[in-house]
């Protein structure tokens, strides 16, 4: 068992645990040879099929390299990264990830200048959120290999590039500017499992070697930059254990499912965290996946044709853009022209704006149910969505997935039933967060009030994904 906060004794940690940290530590050479093959995986799914002719309607995974990357990359991959999140924190990134491989590889043998200050500003993972998700829909990144080479394989470049310029063997991208970096903070959240230091031990360790009862430790690499005394986090640890055990102070240690979201000081919450959260994951992520499915889209870009034609406006109906830039791709009979594009931006933005308006209105209500305004205790209530956040993406994601394997004659007819159950475990999670997060400021009725106004919120969320998967 993990050592609770304010235990009066350190009690006995997991030997599972402590063997598997000092696994990750001892082999190094191993993890080194996973990451740099994993770039190698990474970079052939990425660039071949961007050369290769784009398959027919009978090209299936196993007998197209394209069909197959686009399985691998949004059916497979970064689905089940998120997964990873929830249970084990952000081991991808400190084991996996090929642009954090990349980015510290560049920053070994870069400038190494230091971080400037304007890449430190905490808006940087919503607004790279943002940006990268609107533009991958304008690109059609999931159904062609060209999107996807630009988006992932921009993303890649720009992470070498940062490393390149700033810090000296650190990922300085992986820190300030990844665009999933705030998304994988979020999740991490959720994870049993963590490094935490011992400040106590941390202390006794220091007077030991001032009085010369012990030798100065030799202080670790850490690529993503923590401040290894105050680690007790998961959000920005890279799970890479290159710290287990320093100054016998941080070790890997369990605990339940969420509670760091319970446990943190509302202090800790913040601003851009909601943002991202309410107006980015359950926001604008829920109307990229909508909008191919809307009728609602539809009518709207039917409507705007019209009047377009009625004041002879025929420019933005025959237009188009370059394919990197604006899905193009007539062999296919899938081109979008001006007025599509822009009609795809205002729907995703317009809906992002109206979902997070209304859970930002339900979560207002279960503040205020809980005393006087807090805006602190607002950023720490919208922990609760959390997993409807993260449960949204893989749903949203995982349609790629079933429509691949069922264009590959899996029938799959158990697909709703587990998106209703995933949905319902979900929202449970959600609410059992919501009543021990509101129980950290009030009890009974306020209480009571308080979890009210986040089930409204999970009922927002619940009706959009209805529409998705079964309304439309």
């Amino acid at each position: 068992m993990s050592r609770g906060r304010g235990a009066a004794a350190p009690m006995p940690r997991p030997a599972r645990l402590n063997v598997l940290s000092r696994a990750l530590q001892r082999h190094r050479g191993v993890i080194q040879a996973i990451q740099w093959s994993v770039v190698g995986l990474y970079a052939g799914l990425l660039i071949v099929p961007a050369w290769l002719a784009l398959p027919d309607h009978q090209a299936h995974i196993l007998t197209h390299l394209t069909v197959f990357a686009e399985f691998v990359f949004w059916g497979v991959w970064w689905p089940f990264v998120l997964i990873s999140m929830v249970l084990m924190g952000r081991v991808w990134c400190g084991v996996f990830c090929p642009e954090g491989t990349l980015t510290e590889a560049a920053s070994r043998i870069g400038l190494g200048r230091p971080i400037p200050r304007w890449m430190r500003w905490g808006g940087w993972p919503f607004v790279a959120f943002l940006g990268t998700t609107l533009y991958g829909q304008m690109a059609s990144v999931y159904q062609y290999p060209l999107g996807a080479l630009v988006v992932l394989g921009g993303s890649t470049v720009a992470a070498i590039g940062v490393g390149l310029i700033y810090g000296k063997g650190k990922r300085v991208w992986c820190r300030h500017l990844c665009p999933v970096n705030g998304v994988f903070a979020l999740l991490a959240k959720l994870s049993p499992l963590h490094y935490r230091t011992d400040k106590a031990a941390w202390e006794a360790h220091n007077q030991a070697v001032r009085a010369g009862l012990a030798t100065r430790a030799h202080a670790p690499d850490c690529a993503p930059l923590i401040p290894l005394r105050q680690l007790d986090s998961a959000s920005d640890c890279h799970m890479c254990a290159r710290c287990s055990g320093y100054k016998s102070a941080i070790h890997l240690e369990s605990r339940p499912l969420g509670a760091e979201l319970v446990e943190s000081p509302a202090g800790r919450a913040t601003a851009w965290e909601f943002l991202l959260l309410i107006f980015g994951l359950l926001g604008v992520a829920i109307g990229a996946f909508h909008w191919s499915v809307s009728p609602w889209f539809v009518q709207l870009k039917q409507g705007a044709a019209r009047w377009l034609v009625e004041q002879g406006w025929l420019w933005p109906l025959e237009s188009s853009a370059p394919k990197w830039l604006l899905t193009n791709y007539p062999a296919q009979n899938d081109v979008f022209n001006l007025l599509d594009g822009a009609l795809l931006l205002f729907y995703i933005l317009a809906t992002g704006l109206l979902l997070g308006s209304a859970l930002s209105l339900c979560l207002v209500l279960a503040n205020r149910a809980l005393g006087g305004w807090s805006r602190a205790r607002l950023w720490h209530l919208s922990y609760a969505l959390i997993p409807l956040g993260g449960l949204g993406v893989f749903l949203g994601l995982s349609a790629t997935t079933v429509s691949l394997l069922r264009g590959d004659g899996l029938r799959l007819l158990w697909a709703d039933e587990a998106r209703i159950l995933l949905l319902a475990l979900g929202s449970l999670w959600c609410l059992r967060l919501a009543w021990r997060i509101a129980g950290r400021y009030a009890t009974g009725g306020r209480q009571v009030a308080a979890v009210s106004g986040v089930a409204l919120a999970i009922g927002v969320i619940l009706l959009a994904w209805w529409l998705m998967f079964w309304g439309w």
